[in-house]
């Protein structure tokens, strides 16, 4: 009776074990956002993408000139999406609904501004 006991309780820490292990790693899980920008050519792209690379939590960072469509790779557990959007605003450019810093947007080029913004 005392190994069937000492037995289960083992299994039982086992288990509980086990499963705290594989739910942590599915958090440390690397997530994607697409973030819809005011980008308009190929200095925005590196303006962008260079500035996301020296950020804590985010993995890697890519931008579709055509459609303006940033996409960000992050850990979850050091960055939120909401951050991130903050943070390509105060590079100067619309991040979906959060808009460009005035400041920021002011010192880009003319060329990375939207056509009839001030």
């Amino acid at each position: 009776m005392k190994t069937t006991r000492a037995a289960f309780i083992y299994m039982a820490v086992l288990l509980f074990l086990i499963s705290g292990t594989a739910f942590a790693q599915k958090s440390t899980k690397n997530e994607i956002i697409k973030i819809k920008t005011s980008a308009q050519c190929g200095m925005c792209k590196d303006r962008i993408e260079t500035a996301l690379a020296y950020e804590k939590g985010i993995v890697k960072s890519d931008l579709n000139v055509d459609t303006k469509i940033l996409t960000v790779t992050f850990k979850p557990l050091k960055i939120t999406p909401d951050k991130i959007r903050e943070l390509v605003s105060k590079i100067g450019y619309d991040a979906d609904q959060v808009p460009a810093d005035k400041v920021a947007y002011a010192k880009l080029p003319a060329c990375c501004k939207v056509p009839g913004k001030k």
